[in-house]
């Protein structure tokens, strides 16, 4: 008997002890460097919203968070590199909309699942995605270029990344719910649609308002909307394609994620951590300036919208007979 009640009291004090081992772990993390994947290459808005949240997260966790661009196959590369390291909080990724819930459908053989294969740390940012058009479209709103689409069928150019992309699926939609016969040209980047929109090769363009604004200010295209399902509060006076074509509607969403399996003390630690870099006014000045609103979320909220999204913009691919390049 006493040698059963040695070995029970034996079990117990290696049980505590090992509560308590990992308990100092999870409040000694991180013990050191932290990598923040990037799946695109440097310099784009995913870049500099990473670095910011990288120098912040530095300060406030202890150890240096450090910005890796693994940019390559519609962001694929980075993401599947995330998608399998271990689930300890020392590899992270800034994903978007279009890797988690547009990829899945866009491509075959994919290298992950956008949401089975990740935890959901928190959502970052939505990117301000523009409805803009060249200044020799005879439109001043949405109303009046569908009006304008439906007289001249097929003869409306618009511009986009390629086939998939962001760009193409906000038009695709807008087709789908106008009744409108549109003309795509695929380029291989968002920065050559652009060039040709303001050149007037291309006449209509979807796209995130940090390459469109700075050629709106300067008169070479014309701001129709936004393509959120709520005006944007950069720019209050601009109204939104869903206040014409109800139930309109391309949220452009930039997220923080680990691995799957992550522990959920951890996770809530990176969750509060990463809401407190998006909530100071500097960092939301600083997005602001390049059309990128900032916001928080929960982990569940976040797993909530990226599953949403999956389902919903999977389906419409799906409908429209949309395949990636």
């Amino acid at each position: 008997m006493k040698c059963v009640v040695k070995s029970l009291l034996r079990g117990i004090v290696v049980l505590a002890l090992g509560v308590a081992g990992l308990a100092q772990a999870s409040e000694a993390y991180p013990q050191k460097p932290i990598t923040l994947i990037v799946p695109w290459a440097a310099g784009g808005s995913t870049d500099i919203l990473a670095r910011v949240l990288s120098e912040h997260l530095t300060r406030s966790l202890g150890q240096p968070v450090i910005v890796d661009n693994k940019p390559g196959a519609s962001g694929n590369i980075g993401s599947a590199m995330v998608a399998r390291a271990k689930p300890d909080g020392y590899t992270l990724l800034v994903g978007s909309m279009s890797t988690h819930a547009m990829n899945p459908a866009l491509m075959q053989n994919m290298p992950f699942r956008g949401v089975e294969d990740f935890t959901p740390l928190g959502l970052l940012a939505y990117v301000t995605n523009t409805m803009v058009v060249h200044p020799s479209v005879p439109a001043q709103n949405v109303k009046e270029l569908i009006a304008y689409a439906k007289a001249n069928p097929g003869k409306l150019a618009y511009a986009s990344a390629g086939s998939g992309s962001t760009n193409h699926l906000s038009a695709a939609l807008f087709e789908k719910l106008a009744g409108v016969q549109l003309l795509h040209v695929p380029y291989k980047g968002g920065a050559p649609a652009v060039v040709d929109t303001v050149a007037g090769q291309t006449q209509l363009l979807f796209s995130a308002g940090t390459q469109t604004l700075p050629h709106v200010r300067a008169g070479k295209l014309r701001l129709l909307a936004v393509t959120e399902s709520r005006r944007s509060p950069l720019l209050p006076n601009v109204a939104t394609v869903a206040e014409t074509l109800p139930g309109y509607e391309l949220a452009v969403w930039y997220g923080a994620f680990g691995p799957k399996g992550m522990p959920a003390d951890l996770t809530a630690r990176l969750n509060r951590e990463i809401n407190a870099v998006m909530s100071m006014p500097e960092v939301k000045a600083k997005m602001n300036a390049i059309g990128v609103e900032t916001t928080t979320s929960t982990p569940q909220q976040f797993g909530t919208i990226l599953r949403r999204d999956a389902d919903r913009y999977g389906k419409l691919i799906r409908e429209l007979g949309i395949q990636g390049e």
